[in-house]
């Protein structure tokens, strides 16, 4: 319960609308948070700091339903702290999102007929730079939209001032400590952006293809290999085989013919060949292929670059200038024409790489790039895991932290475009190579040019939990929300951004990570568990629910899914629940309001109270206890579960039901129930604000008067518990439930009125013989009354007068019919069941099914016998 009702100002009990409408409410309160301060932080603050920051949406982007699930889990963890007294920061921010952007502007630019070369690297950056500022961030709107309670004085964009300073001064120090270098390895080349991307920028799907079978060399010496590139055997500098195949140890060492060229190459022998797949010898390209190129450096072979940054062939000979997928055709023509071709299959699916970006098949390539060391870097950043300086969420997850950081290759930070942070390195007429950081000044003179290529969007992103609290600086801010308290992120990107984050963190601030806690969910799917895809038909936009919704409902749905680090499946029909929701506690509220509920003055004494007062205010601390541990231990699912069956089934349907009685007698009584009222709306209300912001902010202003919930203290567990209230309410709800499910068994309806004999003497039950009645419809029993059914409950005995209510006869005849059918059911059941010939052929989904259905039709038994025992004799 909360310690400060007392300093609360009295309710002013403003009546309120008859519906809630999120339209014409989400909107200007929203605007009020901002205007007035709430989210901002101050770092001068002795309060206790909260640290999350915002992973940075890239600037083309437009909320997507993940962008809403985070978002939502982020801000419910900072509206607690917030409540709690700390001072809470949820750094926003964009990511220049290098490609991406670029490809944007040059689509806009192809519009007016023109490429980026047309206009050269300054103007189109400077392009660039207009675009974002004219249509770049609608995100940022868009987040308002959804309630996001973030810093928005403290936006930043990774391409800003003072986050390029951060850029080039880690650049300098790694390059310094030898940690960055540049060097000619294999990358993913993609053809038509014309850069180097990142993993995490290629998409692998199944594509059909042709696996064509090819024979090297001549009589004795020959040897087949397999290939679903056929165009690449133009770069072969080796075949393989492993070195304990007997079947080509007498080739290894010689050199054999390649077909279509004036070219001979050697065997060699390497274990990474598995003598077990194909026919164990494989076609080495080193320029082309990843595994080719370590092949290659083992066994010092050359490295023949036979494509350009087109995908054009340039090798010399009868198929140069064409593309990659027309060579492909020619030479595997031009080699069946000379016996070459063993066997080909077509179609031939297999997973292929594409460009996320442009959806263009990537092009394993050589080239010289910019690396980064992460050997150390990664070391230190699983160290900080293994020795508890940062903790992952949910644990198992660890595993695959590990299994990342352990095995990392060098980082390829360098990109072949524009726009982005360009490497601060020079060259010099005479081969000198020169890093310029932020402070020095870039060599100058005839003959010095500085890098072309920008560096990798992760390299600035990597940075982002300090290099927006200003470092290199030591601002008060760095001092006082590093490291962040949590991040709260997908798994598909703990490899990723959270990787560099860790490595970057770790190196820049002497040792300390970034945040203490990895808190990882996992991605929205649709309701039957589909990943979400507009070539699916079956994406969404977020927007288009919160507009029918309203943002409350869409964040509770999606709070509701998420259990840590499991997939969260949605549907449109989950979020009209929570809309339903929402409306169940605007109506409460509202019922409540005009009946009494106040905040005004302490909490009655307990003796004061009745039985169903002690009881809901016991499980109301109950439940504030519970919340906090499930907050702590990031299960957002369980605590809005906890949320949702508390409002809606002990308060709204219990509470306020069983109290009905209460308030139409008036009096002290009344009185009493409305302060207790009262007080479990004003923490239940606070208790839900975190994940549905503004309808808990309407209510709460209107029933307390304060200025907003926002900024209210969160409640606290005051350990008042009342385990004898507990269980004589607990009695009465079996009491009415079980006379419900009778009355709903008999088809009497619900309004309708039934005379009654209540035995209550000697029960926690005999004060609340009103309310039984009341809820149950039950009359006064009368002169004639006749006992024609009696149920004991919880020690108690309800005996019903059924003689004017229902057809005896008809309902035994309906009730003998149904029970003949469930017999049926479970004859035919066991029949299949005991069938071994059967069991042994069905599958384990069908035999399943059948003892689903012998289980129904066994509770349906046991259900209608009961039905006819209760019935009176006709």
């Amino acid at each position: 319960m909360t310690e400060n009702a007392q300093q609360q100002p009295s309710a002013p009990h403003t009546e309120l609308p008859t519906q809630y409408a999120p339209a014409d409410v989400e909107g200007p309160l929203y605007e009020r948070w901002v205007e007035r301060g709430y989210f901002e932080a101050d770092a001068k603050s002795e309060k206790p700091p909260y640290t999350i920051v915002i992973p940075p949406p890239n600037v083309t982007g437009s909320l997507h339903l993940g962008h809403a699930f985070e978002h939502t889990l982020i801000d419910a963890l900072t509206r607690r702290k917030r409540m709690q007294g700390f001072e809470t920061l949820w750094q926003p921010g964009m990511d220049h999102a290098g490609i991406a952007t670029q490809n944007v502007v040059e689509r806009e630019l192809g519009k007016e007929g023109k490429s980026r070369h047309d206009l050269g690297r300054e103007a189109f950056v400077e392009r660039v730079w207009q675009w974002k500022g004219e249509s770049g961030g609608q995100i940022s709107g868009q987040m308002r939209r959804l309630g996001d309670g973030v810093a928005w004085s403290r936006e930043r964009f990774t391409m800003d001032e003072g986050l390029s300073q951060a850029v080039q001064t880690i650049f300098k120090r790694l390059y310094d400590d030898e940690l960055i270098y540049r060097a000619e390895r294999i990358i993913n080349w993609c053809p038509r952006c014309l850069t180097a991307i990142s993993d995490i920028e290629v998409e692998y799907q199944d594509d059909d293809g042709e696996l064509v079978s090819m024979k090297y060399g001549e009589g004795d010496d020959t040897i087949v290999v397999a290939t679903t590139r056929a165009e690449t055997m133009l770069g072969d500098t080796a075949v393989a085989v492993h070195p304990d195949d007997e079947r080509y140890k007498h080739l290894v060492g010689k050199e054999i013919r390649l077909p279509l060229t004036d070219r001979s190459i050697p065997v060699v022998a390497d274990t990474h060949v598995d003598p077990e797949f194909g026919t164990g010898a494989v076609k080495v390209t080193p320029a082309h292929d990843p595994n080719d190129f370590e092949i290659g450096q083992r066994h010092n072979l050359p490295s023949l670059t036979i494509m350009d940054e087109h995908a054009v062939i340039t090798a010399h000979g009868p198929f140069q200038g064409l593309d990659r997928l027309e060579a492909r055709s020619a030479i595997v023509a031009a080699l069946r024409a000379e016996g070459r071709i063993v066997a080909e299959k077509r179609p031939y699916a297999h997973s292929v790489g594409h460009c996320s970006r442009c959806k263009t098949t990537i092009e394993p390539r050589l080239s010289m790039q910019w690396w980064v060391k992460v050997g150390p870097l990664a070391k230190a950043a699983g160290d900080a895991v293994r020795d508890g300086r940062v903790k992952i969420h949910p644990q198992e997850m660890e595993k695959r932290y590990f299994d990342w950081v352990d095995n990392l290759h060098d980082w390829c930070i360098s990109r072949q475009l524009w726009w982005g942070h360009r490497i601060p390195v020079w060259y010099g007429p005479n081969g000198e190579v020169v890093c310029v950081g932020p402070d020095d000044e870039a060599p100058t003179g005839e003959g010095w040019r500085q890098d072309t290529d920008v560096l990798d969007t992760w390299f600035s992103s990597g940075l982002w939990p300090f290099s927006t609290l200003g470092w290199p600086e030591q601002t008060e801010s760095l001092a006082k929300f590093y490291p962040n308290s949590v991040l709260v992120t997908g798994y598909d990107i703990l490899f990723f951004w959270v990787a560099r984050m860790m490595m970057f963190g770790l190196y820049a601030m002497d040792g300390t990570p970034p945040f203490h806690t990895i808190a990882l969910h996992g991605m929205v799917r649709d309701q039957f568990g589909k990943k979400m895809s507009k070539s699916f038909g079956n994406a969404v936009n977020p927007l288009d629910w919160m507009d029918k919704y309203g943002s409350d409902a869409l964040r509770f749905t999606l709070a509701r899914g998420a259990n840590p680090g499991v997939d969260v499946p949605i549907g449109e029909d989950w979020v009209q629940g929570s809309r339903n929701f929402a409306n169940k506690i605007w109506n409460a509220t509202r019922f409540a309001l005009m009946n009494g509920a106040t905040v005004d003055g302490p909490l009655p004494d307990a003796a004061q109270m009745s039985a169903t007062d002690r009881w809901i205010l016991s499980r109301l601390n109950s439940v504030v206890a519970e919340v906090d541990a499930l907050y702590e231990d990031y299960q957002f699912a369980k605590l809005s579960d906890a949320l949702f069956h508390f409002a809606w089934d002990e308060v709204f349907d219990w509470y306020v039901e069983l109290s009905k009685t209460t308030f139409m007698a008036g009096g002290e009584p009344a009185k009493v129930s409305g302060r207790v009222l009262g007080e479990v709306l004003d923490v239940t209300l606070k208790l839900l604000h975190p994940v549905v912001p503004f309808v808990t902010e309407t209510l709460w202003t209107t029933l307390t008067g304060g200025e907003s919930v926002v900024i209210a203290e969160w409640p606290k567990d005051s350990g008042f518990r009342d385990t004898a209230a507990e269980k004589e309410i607990e009695s009465l709800q079996s009491v009415i439930t079980e006379v419900r499910r009778f009355r709903a068994d008999q088809g009497l309806q619900p309004g309708q009125r039934v005379p009654a004999r209540l035995t209550l003497d000697g029960t926690a039950l005999a004060p609340h013989e009103t309310a039984i009645r009341q809820l149950l419809r039950l009359q006064p029993e009368g002169d004639a009354f006749s006992a024609t059914a009696t149920l004991p409950v919880a020690g108690a005995t309800v005996a019903l007068d059924l003689s004017g209510t229902i057809d005896v006869v008809a309902e035994r005849k309906r009730l003998a019919k149904d029970l003949a059918a469930a017999e049926k059911e479970k004859a035919q059941a066991n029949a299949k069941l005991g069938n071994e010939a059967f069991l042994a052929k069905a599958p384990d989904n069908v035999v399943e099914k059948i003892r689903t259905r012998l289980a129904k039709a066994d509770e349906d038994i046991a259900r209608i016998q009961t039905q006819l025992e209760r019935l009176p004799q006709a």
